[in-house]
């Protein structure tokens, strides 16, 4: 284990509890190369691999905190800067009326 890994699973203090749990909406498609298309609006754009892998963990419906781990572990990133660069993305996904909120 790394230690950026070893430091994040020692308890991080990061804000990404403070995340809402959120889904991608059913209609939104996604394909394996991050091809996404919003039927509802018509809007298409392309995600890197580590937007597609946010995109397919929100999808299963997965927590910030999940999802901040998964990406330390797969691209060795510092958690904070993943975690700020996901709060983006999610507030990307949220001006394209992508996601699903468990509030709304």
């Amino acid at each position: 284990m790394n230690s950026v890994t070893n430091d994040f699973t020692q308890g991080s203090k990061l804000a990404s509890s403070n995340i809402p749990a959120m889904k991608i909406k059913n209609n939104i498609a996604v394909s394996e190369n991050g091809f996404v298309f919003n039927p509802a609006s018509g809007e298409s754009f392309s995600v890197n691999t580590v937007g597609l892998e946010i995109l397919n963990m929100l999808r299963k419906g997965h927590s910030a905190v999940q999802i901040i781990q998964s990406i330390n572990d797969h691209f060795h990133a510092e958690p904070t800067v993943i975690e700020r660069d996901l709060n983006d993305f999610i507030e990307t996904l949220r001006q394209y009326h992508m996601i699903d909120h468990d509030e709304d």
